[in-house]
C-alpha cells in the first residue's frame, strides 16, 4: 500500500510551524528593542542636527565658518580655571552621590554595608555607567548579591526608590527656582510656552505623590500582588522621612552643580544668573536622563532655553565628556578594590529579611 503523500505534507508543515513558533527565527522582544534602538538613534542625530544647525546659524550671521566657530570659541576660554571647578565638583559629586546610595541600600537591603566598601563597587560602575545607566545599575545589584545575598529585584527596587528620588528633587529645586524668580522669569521672552510648560509639569507631578503613598504605604492595596512584586520592596519600606533624608543628601550635588555650571558658562563667554539655572539646571539634567545616547535630550533643552547662546550646544557636550572621563578614572582607580569585593567570595550574613 503506497504511503499517504498528503498525510505526509500536512503533517510537516503542522511541524515546521509548530518550529516556527517554538524557535522564532526573530522575536517579537528582539524586534520591539531593535525598533527601540533605532528611534533612540534617529532622535539623537536629529538632536545633533538641531544644535549644528543653530552653529551654522550662527557662523552664516557672522560670516566665518562653522569650524572658524568653534575654533573662536574654544580659544576664548579660561581652561585653568575652568579645570580648577571641574576637577573638585566631579569628585565631589562623587562622594554624596555614593553617600545617598550607600544610605539607601543600608535601610532597605543590607544593614551590614559600610559606606568604604560600597565606594570601590560604586566608583567602579561609573565606568559602566558611561555605556548605559542601566548596566552600572546592574552591576551594583550584582555586587549586593553576591556579597550580601539580596535579591536581584530587591536590589532594583532601591535604584527605583533611588530615581524617584532624583526625579522630585529636580522638580523641587525648578520649582522653587520659579517660586523666588517668578518676575524674572515671566518677564522674559521665550521661544515656547516655558512657563505654561513647567506649570503643567508640576501640577502633574506633585498630583502624583499622595497616590504614591496611598499605593505603596496604604492598607488598601497592600495585598495587591502587583505592590507585593519584589521590584517594588523598598518602595513598600520607604516611609516618607526616607524621602526627605535622601533628597537632603542630594541636595548638595545640584546646588553645586548649579554654581559650577554658572561659574562654566561664564569662562565661556556667556553670563548667566545663578537665579536662572537654578530654574534651568533641573530641567536640563531630567532631560540628561531620557534613555537617548549621549544625553541628546539635554543638548536640545540647552538650545531651548539659552537661543541667545548658539553655542551652548557644543558647551554642553564638553561639560557632559569632561564628566564622564572624570568618572572612568576614579572607576579605574577603584576597579582593583572592586574586583576583591566582589570576587573575594566571602558572603555577608547581616541582610534585611526579604518581605
Amino acid at each position: 500500500m503506497e504511503p499517504d503523500l498528503y498525510w505526509f505534507e500536512s503533517h510537516r508543515e503542522v511541524i515546521m510551524i509548530d518550529d516556527y513558533f517554538s524557535n522564532p527565527p526573530l522575536s517579537w522582544k528582539k524586534i520591539s528593542s531593535l525598533f527601540f534602538k533605532g528611534l533612540t538613534w534617529c532622535l539623537t542625530l536629529f538632536c545633533f542636527y538641531l544644535v549644528y544647525s543653530k552653529l551654522l546659524a550662527a557662523a552664516e550671521s557672522r560670516n566665518i565658518s562653522s569650524l572658524g566657530l568653534l575654533i573662536q570659541f574654544f580659544s576664548g576660554v579660561e581652561w585653568g580655571k575652568w579645570l580648577l571647578i571641574m576637577i573638585p565638583y566631579s569628585i565631589f559629586f562623587f562622594l554624596i552621590d555614593t553617600h545617598a546610595a550607600w544610605r539607601a541600600i543600608k535601610w532597605f537591603n543590607a544593614p551590614a554595608l559600610t559606606y568604604k566598601n560600597i565606594m570601590p563597587i560604586r566608583g567602579s560602575a561609573l565606568i559602566l555607567s558611561i555605556m548605559s545607566e542601566q548596566v552600572g545599575k546592574g552591576a551594583m545589584s550584582l555586587y549586593l548579591l553576591k556579597r550580601y545575598r539580596v535579591p536581584g529585584w530587591e536590589a532594583l527596587s532601591t535604584m527605583i526608590f533611588l530615581g524617584v528620588c532624583e526625579i522630585y528633587q529636580l522638580l523641587f529645586f525648578s520649582f522653587l527656582g520659579i517660586v523666588f524668580y517668578y518676575d524674572f522669569l515671566s518677564g522674559a521672552v521665550w521661544e515656547f510656552p516655558l512657563m505654561q510648560t513647567l506649570i503643567f509639569v508640576f501640577i502633574l507631578a506633585f498630583s502624583y505623590i499622595p497616590i504614591h503613598f496611598v499605593l505603596f504605604k496604604g492598607s488598601y492595596f497592600s495585598d495587591s500582588l502587583l505592590i507585593r512584586k519584589p521590584f517594588f520592596h523598598s518602595l513598600r519600606k520607604a516611609h516618607i522621612g526616607h524621602y526627605v533624608l535622601l533628597l537632603c543628601f542630594k541636595a548638595p550635588n545640584l546646588l553645586g552643580a548649579v554654581l559650577v555650571y554658572s561659574l562654566a558658562l561664564g569662562l565661556f563667554g556667556y553670563e548667566v544668573s545663578y537665579a536662572k539655572m537654578l530654574v534651568f539646571l533641573p530641567l536640563i539634567f531630567l532631560a540628561a536622563a531620557l534613555p537617548l545616547p549621549f544625553h541628546a535630550g539635554a543638548l536640545v533643552i540647552w538650545v531651548l532655553l539659552f537661543p541667545e547662546f548658539p553655542e551652548v550646544g557644543i558647551f554642553s557636550l564638553v561639560m557632559h565628556t569632561f564628566f564622564l572621563l572624570v568618572n572612568a578614572t576614579i572607576g579605574v582607580l577603584f576597579l582593583p578594590y572592586a574586583n576583591k569585593e566582589l570576587f573575594s567570595g566571602q558572603d555577608k550574613e547581616n541582610s534585611l529579611d526579604h518581605a
